[in-house]
């Protein structure tokens, strides 16, 4: 009768499985155990040196990206004399940080910046003022302080006529009154125009 698969997986030799039985000894293992904390040391020693050296790659490259502030144009358009209602206008307040004011006989322009320490004052419709959020300095509603630490009314804008006809607001040339100083030039030509 030809041998049974049992007989076979029986018949093999037994130094095999005396192999497998024998325990390795403690210097072997102690050996494979250092051998792989030092290849892990490497790894993360190597991993901190890539990690350098690329972030100051990425700082190098930055390098060529110049940081540039773009601010808005300090000339600019506003449209025509006869677009504006009495009151403060706030449409250009967010894009070139200036309120339009129609009074009857004249129109300004206010550059909204508290002459305090710089903030940007909030129109208050309900009180008829600018209030400073940061330090509570309140400008009437053609920008005059009459309370809290600002030293002197808000500055104004140039105004002048293009050939069209629409109003050309400079935010480069201000106006100033500073009655501490004996200063004012609010009447002075360009601070408002006559409707």
């Amino acid at each position: 009768m030809p041998d049974t698969p049992e007989e076979k997986v029986a018949g093999k030799s037994p130094a095999p499985a005396a192999s497998q039985g024998a325990k390795a000894s403690p210097a072997a293992d102690a050996k494979a155990a250092a051998k792989e904390v030092n290849t892990s040391r490497r790894r993360l020693v190597w991993a901190c040196i890539w990690g350098y050296l690329g972030v100051n790659f990425l700082m190098f490259l930055r390098f060529f990206f110049p940081r540039a502030l773009y601010e808005p144009n300090t000339v600019f358009t506003v449209g025509y004399p006869s677009d504006f209602s009495l009151g403060i206008d706030q449409s250009y307040l967010m894009t070139n940080r200036v309120w339009i004011v129609r009074e009857p006989d004249r129109i300004f322009a206010i550059f909204a910046r508290c002459t305090h320490l710089g903030c940007t004052p909030e129109w208050k419709s309900a009180e008829n003022k600018f209030k400073c959020p940061c330090h509570g300095s309140g400008y009437d509603s053609e920008g005059v302080n009459f309370e809290g630490p600002a030293p002197r009314p808000m500055d104004r804008a140039l105004l002048k006529l293009d050939p069209t006809g629409q109003i050309v607001v400079d935010t480069s040339r201000l106006f100033v009154d500073d009655p501490r100083a004996g200063v004012n030039h609010f009447n002075d030509p360009g601070a408002f125009l006559n409707v």
